[in-house]
């Protein structure tokens, strides 16, 4: 981490403003061949049923949410970082402080996202298998990954 001053703190309602608003900067990166209709789809999901009903840790600088994982029991179902910060460490916090709780994670991320392929590769995510078709049937190719300690 570069000099990050980093505190990870359970999600609460009140964070739900601002982790939308990560999660759709990120995701406009991240996932622009989704397109514009199905991304505000997925916001109104993230705001209605992801992040009320995970369990959710949130990465704060100075009292500042700047990044988040939502976790169903080890299954990362989310990983997102205010894209001004990514690259300072963040991410690979939040994947430790997972991987402190749950002793091994796995996820799914679609295989167009090279840069959070990458990412996940790089702290030792394994793929398992991939599939060509998100959960939706639509034609976004997707990736299984597994980590154990």
């Amino acid at each position: 981490m570069k000099n990050l001053e980093l505190q990870i703190r359970a999600y609460e309602a009140s964070d739900l403003p601002r982790l939308s608003s990560i999660w759709h900067d990120a995701s406009q990166q991240a996932h622009p061949f989704l397109g514009v209709q199905r991304l505000r789809e997925q916001r109104a999901l993230i705001e209605t049923v992801y992040l009320p009903n995970s369990e959710t840790w949130v990465a704060c600088q100075t009292g500042k949410p700047i990044g988040f994982i939502g976790l169903l029991d080890n299954l990362i179902g989310g990983l997102f970082v205010d894209p001004k910060q990514q690259g300072s460490g963040v991410g690979r916090a939040l994947i430790a402080h997972a991987l402190k709780l749950k002793g091994d994670l796995h996820l799914e991320v679609y295989s167009d996202n090279k840069k959070a392929v990458a990412f996940y590769q790089k702290l030792g995510f394994e793929e398992t298998t991939r599939r060509s078709e998100d959960d939706e049937g639509l034609p976004f190719a997707n990736i299984q990954m597994r980590l154990v300690l």
